[in-house]
């Protein structure tokens, strides 16, 4: 009976190792579907981002802004056709030829002097009279209507302006400021989102491959398990072994089976995390082809490549320098409230051609000429206090934008901190961990050959065995920490300020032109335990 238990467990232990060889593991869950490497991952996320998506939408935005605001360098040029068709008008009466004209006859141009013929019959010299009368109260007294245009039917005009802003008070040199300072912080938003998105896309991948590998280590232990309990039981039907060995038994395969049931739930969500990352169907099989010890992965270079960077852990942190862009777009902002008390000076030009055609055709028409020149001077003598509440509330934005700065330095200097005290943890760690995985796999040999010579329990080498998956749990956790602390150490001056402020550089002000702020996405923190986080909770170690 001793001899077939023995062979019993050289067989478990057999299957064990396979499954928890190198390469095993990974794409267990996922057998047969589609390899997806973490640099496969990398390189397709970018394009599947919403964030960097948003990010690079604002860095269109502030380009059109900046050239908004630079456009008032340059003269404003503007053009116009008209066609007016009168139906009806006051001055139609003088001209006679208008449209509310009810008279037949044309309007004389000349009556002449009227001079009474003595010689006529009474009835002739009444009517003589009287077409006289008529024809004076007719007749224009400046000359003809007919080249003026009161009462014209159609009319139409061709005309083109062109005006120039000379002197503004500095109003349009400072909002050319302010949009400049609004597109390099969009800039630095789209590399912040860029950075961030590597770092979560790593993060997603490792603990999908974590998840992968803590629920074969469950799977594999709940098998032992399963086997163990076979073995007592039949050991205990013949007598051999004791009922409490059977409790002992019955309990530790009971009390692993939720946990296999919890590793599955978190597989599943880790990888439901990373296919909604790289918009993946949810129903594609994939598997995970890169290993969480591989120490061949250079994961730093791999995303130094992808963002086109070279990594310089002496640049200043980019929220930083999202600040810094703050204080320049309100101290714009100050001047374009302050250069409303200066007067301004601008210059017009209008040139414009006027037709009367007959029958409405803008063709054969004797068109003439209107053309001015005008400059124009404006100063504010009183507007109800306006400029200075707007002078005022630029400056309190300043203010505030100037405190936000040196608070995001402060900020920026602790977290530069952590992350290098996180990377240090990690890489203990790591190395800790190598030892105490061939300590446990040394354990397990011992009592591996103290049950053949049958000095120990089966229970005893099955506690060993689960030590050593232990070891091995850690080890691959530990591995998930450093690859994710040293990326995040060496992506750290693109990314957010871990737990601290949102749009920490971001300027708020009431005035135009106000630049169009991106908040970078909020960059989650936390601690990793054994177990792998779920796909919708808190973060790892970075």
């Amino acid at each position: 009976m001793r001899e077939r238990s023995g062979i019993s467990m050289m067989g478990l232990v057999w299957m064990l190792m396979r499954v928890m060889a190198p390469g095993a593991v990974q794409g267990q869950a996922a057998s047969g579907g589609q390899g997806l490497s973490l640099e496969q991952a990398l390189r397709s996320a970018e394009a599947a981002s919403e964030q960097v998506a948003i990010a690079r939408a604002g860095v269109m935005r502030s380009e059109g802004e900046h050239q908004r605001a630079r456009s008032e360098y340059f003269p404003q040029a503007f053009g116009s056709v008209s066609f007016t068709r009168t139906l009806a008008s006051e001055f139609s009466s003088l001209s006679g030829g208008g449209p509310d004209s009810t008279s037949t006859d044309p309007a004389p141009t000349d009556c002449g002097t009227f001079t009474p013929d003595v010689s006529l019959p009474l009835s002739s010299r009444v009517d003589s009279l009287e077409a006289a009368v008529r024809c004076q109260s007719r007749a224009n007294p400046f000359g003809s209507f007919d080249d003026l245009p009161f009462g014209r039917e159609n009319i139409w005009r061709f005309d083109v302006s062109v005006s120039q802003t000379l002197f503004s008070g500095g109003r349009v040199q400072a909002q050319s400021a302010v949009a400049s300072a609004s597109r390099r912080q969009a800039e630095l938003a789209l590399a912040s989102a860029r950075a961030e998105l590597m770092l979560t896309v790593t993060e997603a991948y490792y603990d999908a491959a974590l998840a992968d590998r803590l629920l074969r280590i469950s799977e594999a232990t709940l098998q032992q398990a399963d086997t163990t309990l076979a073995q007592v039981r039949l050991a205990r039907d013949v007598g051999e072994e004791s009922e409490f060995e059977l409790l002992r038994a019955q309990v530790t395969r009971d009390t692993q089976e939720p946990l296999v049931i919890q590793r599955r739930a978190d597989f599943e969500l880790a990888m439901l995390r990373l296919e909604q990352l790289l918009n993946l169907p949810a129903d594609e099989e994939i598997t995970l082809t890169t290993e969480l010890s591989d120490t061949d992965l250079t994961v730093v270079q791999l995303a130094g490549e992808i963002l086109g960077v070279e990594f310089d852990s002496t640049l200043i942190r980019v929220p930083v320098r999202q600040a810094e862009e703050g204080v320049r777009i309100n101290e714009g902002l100050v001047r374009v409230a302050r250069s409303q008390r200066l007067p301004s000076l601008s210059l017009a030009f209008s040139y414009g051609r006027v037709g009367y055609p007959e029958n409405g055709s803008p063709f054969d028409v004797s068109y003439r000429t209107n053309s001015t020149v005008s400059a124009t001077v404006q100063l504010p003598i009183f507007t109800g206090f306006r400029i200075a509440g707007e002078e005022k509330i630029a400056r309190a934005d300043l203010d505030e934008a100037r405190a936000r700065l040196d608070m995001t330095r402060e900020l920026a200097a602790l977290d530069n901190r952590d992350a290098f005290a996180r990377y240090t943890a990690a890489r203990a760690t790591w190395e800790a961990s190598a030892g105490t995985v061939e300590q446990a796999e040394q354990a397990y040999r011992i009592a591996e050959v103290r049950y053949r010579e049958g000095i120990s329990t089966q229970l005893e080498l099955n506690d060993s065995r689960i030590l050593q998956q232990q070891a091995q749990a850690n080890r691959a956790q530990a591995a998930r920490n450093l690859q994710i602390a040293q990326l995040r150490l060496a992506l750290l001056p693109y990314l957010p300020i871990s737990g601290g402020l949102q749009g920490s550089a971001a300027a708020t002000s009431p005035m135009q032109l106000q630049p169009q702020q991106i908040v970078p996405p909020a960059q989650q923190t936390g601690t990793q335990t054994t177990t792998t986080r779920a796909a919708s909770s808190t973060g790892g170690q970075r």
